[in-house]
């Protein structure tokens, strides 16, 4: 039998549902605000349906976007964006009071605009007569992306000649993914089928990149994606811009999710290195081809390492000249030891969503005064920075940048230290 409550969202939940309390017991109610207030009806089982927002939270604002609700691509659109970001940084902050830190300083906090995303991961679907292209429904099924308001319109403007030369090829049998990445050099895109491409399928991605101005189109197999990437078309240069530094990123290469974002880590790195010379060692994790690497060079000489090869194999080809020394190793099989960091005058980390636990290890056992932690997961914040805590460590500066607007995701720059002086001027 079906009961009825009357109760008000508390917060949000970790997937940026509202929390509710029914029996004392946490229900987590979709597209709902904290202060909003409810009527729920759910039964013995505990499934919960919401019947009507008897009044509106003072941070509920209406979606901008008609897909909001199908597709899974934005989780939190009904909240105003002042709130969001207040959330995020609230999660940053309580990932490091969960991890032992006390005292945290003033956290500085920025938002990307709407239409600035200059990465995609997308999935597409053959369906009778059309191509299905977009982002999964939560649990289920490819949502035509039909509007946008998160990624840029150049990038928008191709979905639909993708649809038409997706449709065309023979490789895309049912359905597969699809990765651009908006460069220097214009769009970077990679396909991934479960078919292999036949030679008239090359012939038409040759033509679609010649018509719309597509530097690059590679290819890899979804059934084995270990096996690498293949570029099937090629009209010119593929390069990215780092101030003064022009690399050429390899297919599906890891590229901040906006410019703005992107500017506002480097920045934030920057801010937070000790007084260095031009010589002092910087010890650089997880380094991608270069987003924080180029920049860092500017203060003092980058030792950078990085496991994914392609990767830091465009990062050396295009550093020559700076003070920027590469090398290729998997850090998650294979981490930097304690004493390998015995020259290291700061060490930048920017792991992947998991974090870096094993490599925390050896970093609080270093000795190294300043760590600089890149992080776009709070769990995993919370996880590796327990370790420098034990280790001595506290917080010097945090900055938050959400450059996923609507979503759960959020990024984070904080700066540990064992310098009681740094420590002495710290914004509390």
């Amino acid at each position: 039998m079906a009961s009825f409550i009357e109760t008000t969202v508390l917060s949000f939940g970790a997937n940026g549902d509202g929390l509710v309390l029914i029996d004392d017991k946490p229900a987590y109610i979709p597209q709902t605000v904290p202060g909003d207030h409810l009527k729920l009806r759910y039964d013995a089982a505990r499934h919960v349906e919401l019947i009507d927002i008897l009044s509106a939270s003072t941070d509920r604002v209406d979606p901008v976007c008609t897909l909001f609700g199908s597709c899974g691509g934005c989780a939190m659109q009904t909240t105003a964006r002042p709130a969001l970001l207040d959330w995020k940084t609230g999660l940053v902050r309580h990932a490091l009071s969960r991890a032992g830190f006390e005292t945290v300083p003033s956290i500085d906090a920025m938002q990307v605009s709407t239409e600035s995303r200059r990465r995609i991961d997308l999935a597409f679907q053959r369906q009778p007569g059309k191509i299905i292209l977009g982002l999964h429904r939560r649990h289920g099924d490819v949502v035509d992306m039909t509007e946008c308001h998160v990624i840029d319109p150049t990038l928008f403007a191709l979905l639909e000649p993708l649809r038409e030369v997706l449709g065309a090829l023979g490789a895309v049998t049912g359905g597969g993914d699809l990765q651009i990445n908006l460069y220097s050099s214009g769009p970077d895109i990679l396909i991934a089928t479960d078919a292999a491409l036949a030679p008239t399928d090359r012939v038409k991605l040759a033509a679609f990149g010649r018509t719309h101005k597509i530097p690059r189109i590679s290819w890899r197999s979804k059934r084995r994606p270990s096996e690498g990437f293949e570029i099937v078309a090629q009209q010119g240069p593929v390069f990215h811009d780092f101030g003064a530094v022009k690399l050429s990123p390899p297919p599906g290469g890891f590229l901040q999710a906006t410019n703005q974002s992107e500017t506002a880590i480097a920045d934030a790195v920057l801010a937070a290195l000790p007084a260095l010379n031009r010589r002092d060692p910087i010890v650089e994790l997880f380094a991608g081809f270069g987003t924080l690497t180029v920049p860092l060079a500017q203060k003092g000489r980058v030792l950078a390492y990085e496991g994914h090869y392609e990767a830091i194999s465009a990062l050396k080809s295009g550093a020559v000249g700076q003070r920027i020394e590469t090398t290729h190793r998997d850090l998650t099989r294979q981490p930097l030891i304690a004493k390998e960091f015995s020259k290291a005058r700061v060490i930048v980390l920017d792991p992947p969503h998991g974090g870096a636990l094993s490599q925390m290890e050896h970093i609080a056992r270093s000795g190294v005064e300043d760590i600089i932690y890149v992080s776009c997961s709070p769990q995993a914040l919370q996880k590796d920075s327990q370790l420098l805590h034990k280790a001595g460590y506290e917080v010097l500066s945090v900055s938050v940048i959400d450059q996923f607007l609507w979503s759960t995701e959020v990024e984070a720059v904080v700066c540990f230290t064992k310098s009681k002086k740094r420590l002495s001027r710290r914004q509390t």
